[in-house]
């Protein structure tokens, strides 16, 4: 089948791909001054802007430096590529084999943080767009590269986005895995306060989109503690004094594959306090990831059940506090799961805060967009897998017509928000090869 990518394409994206990775683009409230999320952030969003610009699109910045974009052709119908130039923290340094934002070739794959989350993706996608402008094929919508700057943590950008800007007919966001999502589940993050405990005090759980895979206890239940773990057959560690049960740390989204280490700290230490907060969880939460003693069986033939992840739990004298990441199926009433919640915690004396809410996403699968993205995938690889659906969330759910597409494949080593963090060559060239195409159909036929 014909490719539109020539040997430059692939080199000049490469390339592209390494310099990116070389800025520290993840959140830093030391260095926002005048920018929204740091220096290194700004930094890299006007370097990409200067890519596009060097490709022959005209670009925008948002005057506050919330997102850019970059446009190819004219007309009212457009085709969106959403992608997102922050990265996560690299973490411990000490588990990097290299410096993660020098990027390094080696083994036929770059590495560094970005190069699969999102930013290689993202230079896949305007390298392919650019091997299509080089073909001399005619565009008959506008092409828009928007690049979003806070997609890790609060998608503040994105919100900025469509406060100020005009819909697109449609599009793809290249930051998930083909052959292609086009239902994500809605993602509700909430916090439970209660009153403090002058005995009991802990403080587990560092992320509201990870099961907690460690969480301690010091205190004067440890001997309880400690034989309760032991008749519940629970993995735990002891040094100097301080208990620590173990659990498998997976992102919320796949809560069931997990082992909470927080709940598995609870319901051992339940029998010995009357803390009210403990006895929520014991009793409400337990170790059902999908929360069905507060909901009963929430769930539909798209997406599949709720899910809900106990991600953190803070008690001290002055109060106590839960995080809790849900997962709502598509077709599910988020309103009516707000309502069972606040009801069911405030029996407990917690009351709710809504921390974030993402909206789910859904296009039908006989839809003209999956239907040509996936004929594309499908023409690409020989693979006739079926359109997918996740508990993850991307770009693509924040504007309508949009979906998940690429650029993991199902073979693919997923690295990213991991140390050596890498994406590899063939990758990123048969993932620009199945872009080009889709932009051909989407944007040219």
């Amino acid at each position: 089948m014909k490719t539109f990518i020539q040997e430059q394409h692939k080199m000049a994206c490469v390339e592209a791909i390494k310099t990116l990775i070389s800025y520290p683009s993840y959140l830093r409230e030391d260095q926002q001054g005048d920018t929204p999320f740091g220096d290194d952030i700004q930094a890299v969003l006007e370097k990409t802007l200067t890519i596009c610009e060097d490709l022959g699109m005209k670009s925008y910045i948002d005057p506050k430096g919330y997102y850019g974009y970059a446009d190819y052709g004219e007309g009212e119908e457009s085709v969106a590529i959403l992608c997102h130039l922050d990265v996560v923290p690299p973490g411990n340094l000490d588990s990097w084999e290299s410096d993660p934002f020098t990027a390094i070739e080696k083994n036929e794959a770059i590495y560094g943080r970005g190069s699969q989350d999102d930013k290689g993706p993202a230079m896949a996608a305007l390298y392919a767009f650019k091997a299509v402008v080089d073909s001399g094929v005619a565009f008959k919508k506008r092409v828009r590269f928007i690049f979003g700057t806070d997609e890790e943590t609060l998608w503040r950008c994105l919100d900025r986005y469509n406060e100020l800007e005009e819909p697109s007919t449609m599009g793809f966001a290249p930051d998930a895995e083909f052959p292609l999502t086009y239902a994500e589940k809605g993602l509700l993050q909430v916090k439970l306060h209660g009153p403090g405990d002058e005995e009991l005090s802990m403080n587990c759980g560092k992320s509201l989109n990870v099961v907690p895979d460690e969480a301690s206890y010091q205190g004067y239940l440890n001997e309880k503690l400690e034989n309760e773990l032991k008749l519940l057959d629970f993995d735990y560690d002891l040094s100097n004094e301080q208990i620590t049960v173990k659990g498998k740390a997976v992102h919320s989204k796949d809560a069931p594959d997990g082992i909470n280490a927080i709940t598995r700290l609870v319901t051992a230490l339940s029998p010995h306090t009357k803390n009210k907060t403990i006895g929520f969880i014991a009793a409400k939460l337990k170790n059902d990831p999908t929360g069905q003693a507060i909901f009963g069986e929430i769930k539909d033939d798209i997406s599949g059940p709720l899910t809900i992840n106990l991600a953190t739990i803070a008690i001290n004298k002055k109060e106590s506090i839960i995080g809790l990441d849900l997962r709502i199926p598509v077709t599910a009433d988020k309103n009516a799961i707000v309502e069972q919640l606040t009801t069911c915690a405030a029996e407990y004396q917690l009351s709710y805060e809504e921390y974030d809410y993402l909206a789910s996403l859904y296009v039908p699968k006989d839809s003209l967009l999956v239907t040509t993205l996936l004929d594309v995938y499908r023409d690409k690889t020989g693979d006739n897998s079926d359109a997918l659906t996740s508990g993850g969330a991307t770009f693509a759910r924040t504007m309508k017509n949009c979906v998940a597409f690429g650029a993991v494949f199902p073979d693919s080593d997923v690295t990213f928000h991991m140390p050596n963090e890498k994406m590899t060559l063939r990758d990123i060239h048969h993932a620009m090869d199945i872009y080009a195409e889709a932009i051909y159909r989407l944007a040219c036929k």
